[in-house]
């Protein structure tokens, strides 16, 4: 699956394309198959996203998992401080990277 991430404008988040709007959890980003790019330029157009891009990621059983390591980072959120991440309370949450 692909799906869309950038970072919000005002703040710098990190943000997933939920098919109508963006979120701060990647378990809310869908698949955006070949239209990401057109997504993409449209929401940079609007000045709603800074450098959205399209990524790899895959659904499991636990939620969508991006494919590259970079792109969980950013998913979770600080690897050295859990109790920063987006998943403070998962005492998982720093497999769920690797």
């Amino acid at each position: 699956m692909n799906i869309l991430t950038g970072n919000d404008l005002a703040t710098g988040d990190v943000i997933w394309w939920t098919g109508e709007d963006w979120s701060l959890h990647v378990d809310d980003a869908v698949d955006v198959g070949d239209k990401g790019e057109e997504i993409a330029q449209a929401q940079a157009a609007a000045r709603n996203v800074v450098v959205p891009y399209v990524i790899e990621a895959e659904r499991d059983g636990t939620g969508i998992r991006p494919a590259h390591i970079k792109e969980r980072i950013r998913a979770l959120g600080p690897t050295v401080r859990l109790d920063l991440s987006l998943k403070p309370a998962d005492p998982s949450a720093g497999n769920w990277v690797i």
